[in-house]
């Protein structure tokens, strides 16, 4: 497992990450969200509702991994779409990515 993921459960682990559409856009929408990652594999609709709604809310956004690596890192079979709770951790998860 890589850096990026590895970041990730350590988020989840610290309850800072949902996971999810429903949660995901609910946490875009409070504001909760300081990043949402959307799987390579997801539908051209759900990337592009998501970067939509995080442009909007000017939240940042990164498309990256499969359904299977996000779902793994987040303790869960396969997920689409995640969003980091915490603003510490997603500096570092966008640090990481950007490394890449």
């Amino acid at each position: 497992m890589n850096k990026v993921f590895s970041m990730v459960g350590l988020a989840t682990r610290a309850g800072k990450t949902v996971a999810g559409e429903f949660s995901v856009e609910k946490a875009v929408k409070q504001r909760k969200a300081k990043l949402v990652m959307v799987s390579t594999e997801a539908s051209d609709n759900t990337k592009k509702l998501f970067e939509n709604k995080c442009k909007y809310y000017e939240i940042p956004y990164v498309t990256y991994g499969t359904r299977e690596e996000l779902g793994n890192a987040t303790g869960n079979k396969d997920r689409v779409s995640i969003a980091v709770l915490d603003s510490e951790f997603s500096k570092s998860i966008i640090q990481l990515i950007s490394k890449k």
